[in-house]
C-alpha cells in the first residue's frame, strides 16, 4: 500500500489517520490530543525524537492551522515552555459522530410524530443566516450574483460551482449533512428556499439530487414549476 493510501486508511482503533500529515506529525497530533496539550520537550521524550525534529514538525503543523499555543509552563530547568494544543481544524480530523446522532434524532422525531419540530428548527437555522447572506448579494445582478451565491454556499460546506447554460445555475458538489438528508428531506427544502431567495426569488428546478444517487445537487432558474 502506498504511503498516501496508508494515511487515508482507517487505523481501526479510533485513532485517525491524517492525510494532511505524515506519520510523525500524525503521532504528535494524537499524543497532544491524548494529553490535552504538551510542550516540545515532552513530545520529544515520548516519541524518542530529538527536540529540534519535534520543533520542526510542530512549527509545520502550526503554520497549517493544526496546532496553537494553549499555555506556558516551567520546564525542567525553570525556563517557560510553550504548551501546544490542537486547533479547531485538527479537532475535526478525529472521529466524530454528530451526523449519525443527528440522523438518529431525525428518525426518532419522524417515528414519534414530531417531525414538525425538525422543520421548525431548520426554518429558524436558515432564517438566522438569511439576512447576512442577502446583504452580500442585494447589489449584484446576473452572473456576478450567482457567483457570490456560490461563494456563500461553499462557505456553508456545499462546494458550490456555477453551471454554464441558458441561465447560470448552481451545482452543489457536496452535502455537509448527508447522513441527515438520508433520513428526512426537510433540510433540502430549506436549502432550496435559501438558494431561491439568494438568486433574487427566481423559480428554480432541481436537475440532480445527491440523495437520489446523483453526484451533485444542481439547480437551474427555469420557468417550470419548482421541484421539492
Amino acid at each position: 500500500m502506498s504511503k498516501r493510501k496508508q494515511q487515508q486508511a482507517d487505523a481501526g482503533d479510533g485513532t485517525p489517520v491524517l492525510a494532511v500529515a505524515g506519520g510523525r506529525q500524525q503521532e504528535l497530533l494524537t499524543r497532544i490530543k491524548q494529553r490535552g496539550g504538551a510542550t516540545i520537550p515532552e513530545l520529544a521524550e515520548e516519541t524518542g525524537l530529538n527536540v529540534e525534529t519535534v520543533r520542526h514538525h510542530v512549527q509545520a503543523l502550526s503554520s497549517q492551522g493544526m496546532l496553537e499555543r494553549a499555555d506556558r509552563r516551567s520546564g525542567r530547568r525553570g525556563r517557560p515552555e510553550i504548551v501546544w494544543g490542537l486547533a479547531d481544524a485538527a479537532e475535526s480530523l478525529f472521529p466524530r459522530r454528530e451526523g449519525e446522532v443527528l440522523s438518529a434524532l431525525a428518525a426518532h422525531l419522524k417515528a414519534t410524530g414530531n417531525e414538525a419540530a425538525l422543520e421548525s428548527f431548520f426554518e429558524a437555522y436558515i432564517d438566522a443566516r438569511r439576512p447576512a447572506a442577502l446583504a452580500r448579494v442585494e447589489h449584484l445582478r446576473g452572473r456576478a450574483r450567482v457567483e457570490e451565491v456560490a461563494r456563500i454556499l461553499s462557505e456553508l460546506g456545499f462546494m458550490a460551482q456555477v453551471e454554464e447554460g441558458d441561465g447560470a445555475g448552481l451545482r452543489l458538489c457536496h452535502c455537509p449533512i448527508r447522513e441527515l438528508v438520508g433520513t428526512t428531506t426537510i433540510p433540502c427544502r430549506a436549502e432550496l428556499g435559501l438558494v431561491r431567495d439568494l438568486l433574487g426569488g427566481e423559480r428554480l428546478t432541481r436537475l440532480s439530487y445527491i440523495p437520489s444517487g446523483d453526484a451533485s445537487c444542481t439547480y437551474a432558474p427555469l420557468t417550470a414549476p419548482e421541484e421539492q
